[in-house]
């Protein structure tokens, strides 16, 4: 059985649609299902869920009567109503509850510092909502908030967040939310629009005694003057936007170098929480487009890239985890010789990719090994693999320099021993 009460209750069963009491008794059913797992809600809450403006008298003793009712429908399905103090609890059994759900991808999303994980677990999270709640202020501060995480990972990315808007109308005075939303806005080149939600969050606060905030004041200063950096997301100076994702400068001088690159911090890697910004293989579909970027990759075989991706999100996350770990441990390679765990899952990588190689002839005359499309999804990590292992047997892996910037760690190739610095300000560290 499946218990929705994130918008318009519904109930089904084996994909079928099954009658739940009347109008006040579902309300009764949704307000024991808003509350989180095993907590207990007090008659008093139900009575004000049933019966938001004026209760009858007999109050308690109808909802006695409804909650007798729903045990009479829900109990076949598994789905059991306890009388706990002055109030009742409900055990959904097995029963899949969207409440529950939104709560557990929401958490979930909180608690993981992967930026990519984090944006799909809230994603997953605000999908689950088809409309507004019957007032329950707990859980609707847990969906603007997973909300403005969300807003606020898509736009550190570089890609839109539309789905912030909404919610900002209906909210106005949340401040985060509105500062983000005015942001999404401006980026669409809607400036007015923008400045129009300020004026409607300053209403809505001064309704309830106050004023925007310094940051919210600042974005709106910001559209006002059309800062040219708030269409763009926080980062280095030195990126550059391809297929409408934010790489950093290619400065490392060798692809494989480049695919090190695509993190920064690496100086400081074993921090807690390391920074979000030095993470710029955000999403499988960041991953294909710097395959392109960094000459790994045609630029129709990105396009099929991107096209599977969305077809099969699950794998291409999984490759993307794949990547980072390549990355990891190609890094280890080429920061310490005597690293031969690190040096065997790099030649395995490559041994894996070195079967799906093809030598080609390349526009400029000379020939290329290449990654077949028939690789998949897996085609970038393999690409990646095959130019790891082509500079870890070149004599010039031995000029290759970590930057010594605080929080960096860049790899660069100092062939002639002269160089000192990755780039300036190219790490995102900075």
């Amino acid at each position: 059985m499946e218990l929705r009460v994130l918008g318009e209750f519904e109930a089904t069963h084996e994909s079928r649609g099954v009658g739940v009491g009347r109008r006040q008794e579902r309300l009764a059913l949704a307000a024991l299902l808003i509350a989180a797992p095993g907590r207990a809600v007090s008659t008093d809450r139900l009575i004000d869920a049933v019966w938001p403006d004026d209760p009858p008298r007999t109050a308690r003793g109808t909802l006695h009567t409804y909650v007798a009712r729903l045990r009479q429908a829900l109990e076949p399905y598994g789905v059991r109503i306890a009388h706990v103090g002055d109030g009742y609890r409900i055990d959904p059994g097995p029963a899949v509850v969207d409440a529950y759900r939104f709560r557990e991808l929401a958490t979930a999303a909180r608690a993981t510092s992967d930026p990519a994980q984090r944006a799909r677990l809230a994603a997953g999270a605000l999908e689950l909502w088809r409309g507004d709640l019957p007032a329950d202020a707990e859980l609707t501060d847990l969906r603007l908030a997973t909300a403005e995480e969300y807003a606020r990972l898509r736009l550190d990315s570089g890609a839109p967040a539309d789905g912030a808007l909404p919610l900002a109308y209906a909210y106005p005075a949340r401040e985060r939310l509105a500062g983000l939303a005015m942001t999404a806005l401006f980026r669409q080149g809607r400036r007015a629009d923008a400045l129009a939600l300020f004026s409607r969050a300053a209403a809505a606060l001064a309704e309830q005694g106050g004023e925007p905030g310094p940051d919210l004041v600042q974005v709106r200063d910001r559209v006002a003057r059309a800062d040219p950096g708030l269409d763009r997301p926080p980062g280095p100076m030195h990126l550059v936007r391809v297929r409408q994702e934010w790489l950093p400068w290619l400065t490392g001088g060798h692809p494989a170098l480049e695919f090190c690159n695509t993190y920064a911090g690496w100086a400081d890697e074993w921090r807690p929480r390391p920074r979000e910004r030095s993470e710029w293989l955000r999403s499988y579909r960041a991953l294909a487009v710097w395959a392109g970027h960094a000459g790994l990759a045609d630029d129709w075989v990105v396009t099929r890239l991107l096209r599977a991706a969305q077809q099969d999100p699950a794998t291409a996350a999984d490759v993307l985890a794949e990547a980072r770990d390549l990355r990891a441990r190609l890094y280890a390679c080429l920061t310490d010789d005597g690293d031969a765990a690190a040096f065997k899952a790099v030649a395995d990588a490559a041994e894996s990719a070195a079967r799906s190689a093809t030598f080609a002839l390349g526009a400029d005359g000379l020939g290329y090994w290449r990654i077949s499309p028939s690789a998949g999804l897996r085609l970038p990590v393999w690409a990646a693999a095959l130019s790891a292992a082509h500079l870890l047997a070149d004599a010039r892996r031995f000029g290759v320099r970590a930057c010594p910037g605080a929080g960096c760690g860049w790899l660069f190739l100092d062939e002639q021993g002269a160089r000192r610095w990755c780039s300036v300000g190219t790490c995102g560290a900075c």
